[in-house]
């Protein structure tokens, strides 16, 4: 086997991140060969010295590492599908954003194809690829990572999450999800903010200290969603019940629409209707559970869930 310090890469799609990649890995001294539908967006990574592959079956020959960063799945499938006949023996590290269900399946398919696959998940933004502040989730095929790992912390930190192929997708979208919770409430605090026209940029100082001071109580509520021991409760959960009536209220009179906080006082009612008032509103974590907690691949994933963070 190649020595990883010597291992070139392919990088297929050159979106704002592929290009991010590429770069990064020719940064670190790599032989780059890349590939993408619009070839003219290739052309400033040749100029750096990477290699222009005509179709995606040459760029994924010239590499035993080939790494995919596309739209969605559904192009990391035609993509690869053209390109099938050339990935025995090397290992597939696909990027791109997606679903644990369909890190599954694309791990079963690459590997009746006789490819090694690890999925990834970027926590970063292109212009973060390749510096300290970037974290890169991997799951997948433990010989595919451990073999390429050094070559892929060109990327950034480098976090192995086990042989299971959707854990990477799994810490991915979750993080999106504590992301998207507080834009969302913070969106809302500007709306209501705005409504007496208080600048956004007066608020947002106060924001900050505060989501910052609530982080603190994470570290408690996850040890009581990992023990089922919800009684230490500084303000239990029928009270949050209903003193959140009143920033549903405010918003009415306010005249800012309660579409991203209205769901959590659903919840929240039903909590208390489940006789968990008296505890933390950790216990809302049990009440999200539409199959048993703990159920794997297509049987816990939800329908949709599904994003995307580049373009061809």
């Amino acid at each position: 086997m190649t020595m990883d310090d010597d291992v070139p890469v392919t990088v297929l799609g050159l979106g704002a991140m592929g290009t991010a990649l590429a770069g990064a890995f020719l940064d670190a001294g790599r032989h780059v060969t890349v590939w993408n539908r619009t070839a003219s967006r290739a052309e400033p990574l040749v100029a750096r010295g990477a290699a222009l592959a005509a179709t995606a079956a040459d760029a994924a020959a010239a590499s035993p590492l080939v790494v995919v960063c596309l739209l969605n799945d559904d192009t990391v499938r035609e993509v690869l599908g053209g390109a099938a006949g050339s990935l025995a023996g090397r290992t597939v590290v696909n990027l791109t954003n997606g679903t644990p269900r369909q890190a599954r399946e694309t791990a079963a398919w690459t590997a009746g194809h006789g490819a090694g696959y690890v999925d990834g998940g970027i926590m970063a933004i292109p212009p973060m690829i390749g510096t300290p502040g970037s974290l890169v989730f991997y799951s997948g095929s433990p010989e595919g990572f451990h073999a390429h790992e050094r070559t892929l912390g060109a990327l950034g930190r480098a976090m192995y999450l086990g042989e299971d192929a959707g854990r990477a997708a799994l810490y991915d979208i979750a993080l999106l999800s504590a992301m998207y919770g507080m834009f969302s409430g913070f969106f809302h605090a500007l709306a209501l903010t705005g409504s007496e026209k208080v600048p956004a940029s007066e608020f947002t100082p106060l924001v900050t200290p505060w989501l910052t001071a609530m982080m603190t109580s994470l570290p408690r509520m996850a040890e009581a969603i990992d023990s089922g021991d919800h009684s230490a409760a500084a303000s239990n959960l029928a009270m949050q019940a209903t003193a959140y009536v009143n920033l549903l209220d405010a918003s009415a009179d306010q005249g800012v629409s309660a579409e991203l906080v209205e769901p959590m006082r659903a919840l929240l009612d039903r909590g208390v209707a489940a006789g968990l008032g008296a505890g933390d509103v950790s216990a809302l974590v049990d009440l999200l559970y539409t199959v048993p907690a703990g159920a794997t691949g297509a049987e816990k994933e939800p329908a949709g869930a599904t994003g995307a963070k580049e373009s061809e």
